[in-house]
This record gives structure tokens, sequence and C-alpha cells, in this order.
């Protein structure tokens, strides 16, 4: 199987004068399209993010098989999250529960939650964060510089700890709050469903036959399986967890010992992965995982074109002992 139709190297969707912003037509059915946000947004860059050729692949893998990764870094707030943060944003505007006189709450690892403030100051709305009291030294400055209220939590409970205690804040005054609730809305999924497949499909001309993604609130996994199944049934989809519950990859799941998101769907799964936590790469934690995984699965194909997610960049884990 030749692995070489794939033209470049680094690949976009921006060329085409295209916004994928132009997809979030979501939630109602057969709700007519309608343009929510401006070229000259910033908002208008989330999306369309460059597949990239890893090169330096282990000698014992197939000459056959290639991985790209999409580096979800190119997002203006600097991770995937930006997807579905602005569509769930965008939701809650359509449906009249979000509006100027709402604060923006939810739980979060940071990197929804960095969305969230940047989408926020866009549009004017005010946001408080609850989240783990672990995440990284940056991804916490990074909310302070946007002007973001965060509420810490014990970082023994994770994710699963914030998401309690958000929900404990929104019972207590739910006309104050609009709670978009990631784990549990399904415009979460609805955005990858929209954009991510597709630019996937677009971008390796069809050619995909191996889908590699981490899972966190579930929403890239379950939408762009989801689509990319509808437009090859064929395609595997994998899974990525880590293999044990205290493994400190921020934003990752171990799912036996966490909540099971809502908006998860174990039927899409063809396949599950698990990593260890020993090395990383000069991506975000959940990259290196993500790399790590789809080597695992590369290993495994004589022929091939594997696509995974690095779903941020090294940048706002500079803090942490990783990289000593």
């Amino acid at each position: 199987m030749r692995t070489d139709y794939l033209k470049n190297e680094v690949f976009s969707l921006k060329e085409s004068g295209k916004s994928s912003i132009d997809n979030f037509e979501f939630a109602k059915e057969k709700r007519d399209k309608v343009s929510v946000i401006d070229n000259f947004s910033i908002l208008s860059k989330i999306g369309n993010t460059p597949l990239i050729k890893i090169k330096k692949l282990p000698e014992d893998i197939s000459p056959d098989v290639s991985i790209y990764a999409k580096a979800e870094w190119f997002n203006p707030g600097g991770s995937i999250k930006d997807r579905a943060a602005l569509n769930m944003i965008l939701e809650g505007e359509k449906n009249g529960l979000l509006d100027h006189s709402k604060i923006i709450l939810d739980a979060t690892s940071g990197n929804t939650g960095i969305a969230y403030a940047l989408i926020a100051a866009v549009k004017g709305y005010k946001v408080k964060l609850v989240l783990p009291a672990n995440a990284s030294e940056e991804r916490k400055k990074i909310l302070n510089a946007y002007g973001t209220e965060i509420i810490l939590t014990d970082p023994l409970e994770g994710t699963d700890g914030a998401q309690k205690v958000a929900k404990e804040i929104y019972q207590s005054n739910r006309e104050k709050y609009f709670y978009p609730d990631q784990y549990n809305n399904p415009a979460n999924w609805l955005a990858h469903y929209k954009t991510t497949a597709g630019e996937i499909w677009d971008q390796t001309e069809g050619n995909i036959t191996h889908f590699v993604c981490g899972l966190g609130t579930t929403g890239t996994f379950t939408g762009t399986s989801k689509r990319l199944k509808e437009l090859n049934p064929k395609i595997k989809c994998i899974e990525l967890q880590p293999d044990s519950p205290l493994h400190g990859l921020e934003g990752l799941k171990h799912l036996p010992t966490s909540n099971i998101p809502g908006i998860y769907d174990e039927a899409l799964r063809d396949q599950l992965l698990e990593v260890s936590t020993e090395e990383g790469l000069f991506v975000g934690i959940s990259s290196g995982a993500a790399m790590a995984a789809s080597l695992k699965a590369a290993k495994e194909l004589e022929s091939g074109v594997i696509v995974t997610v690095f779903a941020d960049g090294g940048i706002k884990y500079l803090s942490e002992n990783i990289w000593e």
C-alpha cells in the first residue's frame, strides 16, 4: 500500500478560504445555517488546524505505515478544546440559555477553561471555573490573565471532584449561571463531528485507516469517530487511556475509576490502548500519550495511515518536572 499520496507533510484547509466556523450549525435538526462569527474575529480562526507527518518512527514499524497528528495548538486558545467550547457557547446563545446576565460556569482540567475565557473575552461574558489544584501553573496564569474566577479542588479527586463542586455551585443559583457541563453536553462531540472529522478526511484525501484519540470529556473521540465511520465504516477508532488512576496526564481519564461522561459512546471503540507515564514529548502531556498509543498501534500493522490528535503544545507545562 502506498502512503505517498499525501502530497505535503503539513496540511491545512485555510488555503481554501473556508472557515471551519461555517460548520458550526448544531442542535436543532433542520435549522437554517446562520453565520454567527465574522471573518475578522479571532473566533473565526478556530479549527482548520494542520495535519503533520511524524517522520522519526522506530525501525520496527513497517515503512508502509504512516502516522499523522492534528496540530491543535494552532487554535487561538492553544488547544483542541476551542472547538467544543465555542460550539457549547453558541448553542447556549441560540437556545436562550446564555446572555450577558449570566456567568459561564464549568469544571475543567484547564484547556476548555482557557477556551471559555478566550471566547468570553471576545463576547463580553464573565467566567467562573472549577479545576483541580494540580492543574499546571501556566494554565492557571493564563486564566488569571483573562480575569477568570478560579475555584481549586482536591487534586486527588481530579476533574470528577471539580465537576461535583461545579454542579453544587450551579444548583445553588441556577439563574446566575450558564452551565455548559462539557462532560454531558452533545454540543461538545458535535463540534468534532462537524469539523475535526471532516478536516482529517479531507487532509488525508480519505485514506485514513486508523484514528487514535485520548479520552477526557470523550467529545473528540466520540464526535470524530462517529463521523469518520459514516465516511468509511472500515476506519478503526482506537481509544487511549492511562494505565492507572494516578497517572498525571492532565486532560485524560482512566475511565474504569472515573465518572463516565454522558456523551461517551463505547460502541465506537474498535480497540483500547493503555499507555504508561514514563516519558514525555515537547507537546502537551496528553499529546505525548497519544503519540505513544499511535506507535503501539503502528507496530501491529503492515500498512495503514494513522491519524491522532495532539491536543495542545508543551508551552503550558514548562513548570512541570517532566522535561528535566
